[in-house]
């Protein structure tokens, strides 16, 4: 029996840099393989995807937190938000002096007091990402080349799938929801921001839950014999969705408790472990 396996990027394939440990590419090639199709789900704009990442090569993607899904290089559908939610978001990230950025498809595009703050998040990681260079033996990354945005004033407002925010608020996440209301979905961002907080947001319903169901939907699959791996709380809905969810041992533990399965960390093999025990590889 074949399996589909979608898999976050960042914290489950990527660590949160460009280091990936060579297992991950072992596990995912060789399932390929095996006859399993391998997809991408990811919180990223397809146009922001690591390119060590696209080099490992997968069967499809799910991206932008599931506006955008493709199968090889056609596109399965593509659903920005309407421009007056996107004017919505905009004007409340304003008035709440919050920096963010917007992700079309293609790119991701910063507001003007991101570039301080990514410079303090890398600056943080430093050490870490030296670490993790030893580890793997590979060359210490280009901060630089780890930076992809685009300035604001470039952004097709008409295109933008979701958004991200960075506040020096602690509590802007409950906060953004409550603002916002019902017609959006907010969820806790990634960036470890001491004093601060972070979010992702998107319109209520388009998550990486229902993009894989519509996936599975098309390909004539069932959700049964679907996998789910990642680490961050935008991938709640896809551990609920999939026959076999797996949190990697990085997650926080109320994500792995609701994934109900949890392998290594994304550099200690996690995805090979968790493709051995699967029959993947």
């Amino acid at each position: 029996m074949t399996r589909i396996a979608f898999l976050d990027v960042d914290g489950t394939i990527l660590e949160h840099g460009d280091a990936i440990a060579p297992s991950t590419v072992t596990a995912i090639r060789t399932a390929r393989a095996n006859g399993h199709l391998v997809y991408l789900c990811t919180g990223r704009a397809a146009g922001d995807i690591h390119p060590k990442v696209r080099e490992i090569g997968f069967d499809g993607a799910i991206t932008n937190g599931g506006a955008f899904a493709t199968r090889g290089d056609e596109v399965l559908f593509a659903e920005p938000m309407p421009r007056e939610d996107t004017d919505r978001l905009i004007s409340y990230f304003d008035t709440e002096d919050i920096d963010y950025f917007l992700q079309t498809n293609d790119a991701v595009y910063a507001s003007p007091g991101v570039g301080t703050m990514v410079d303090e998040f890398f600056a943080r990681r430093r050490a870490r990402m030296e670490e993790d260079a030893r580890r793997l033996g590979t060359p210490m990354p280009d901060v630089a080349s780890l930076i992809s945005y685009r300035p604001m004033v470039e952004v097709d407002l008409d295109q933008v799938a979701k958004t991200t925010f960075i506040s020096k608020r602690s509590d802007s996440v409950d906060r953004a929801q409550v603002d916002l209301g019902e017609r959006f979905h907010v969820i806790p961002g990634s960036i470890p921001l001491p004093g601060g907080s972070n979010g992702e947001i998107g319109l209520r319903g388009t998550n990486k839950g229902s993009a894989i169901v519509r996936v599975l939907e098309i390909l004539g699959r069932d959700a049964a014999d679907a996998i789910g791996i990642g680490d961050s709380w935008n991938d709640a809905e896809m551990f609920d969705v999939v026959g076999t969810a797996i949190a990697m041992g990085n997650a926080d533990p109320a994500l792995k408790e609701r994934a109900g399965n949890v392998t290594t960390d994304v550099l200690d093999d996690g995805v090979w472990n968790a493709f051995v025990s699967l029959g993947l590889v």
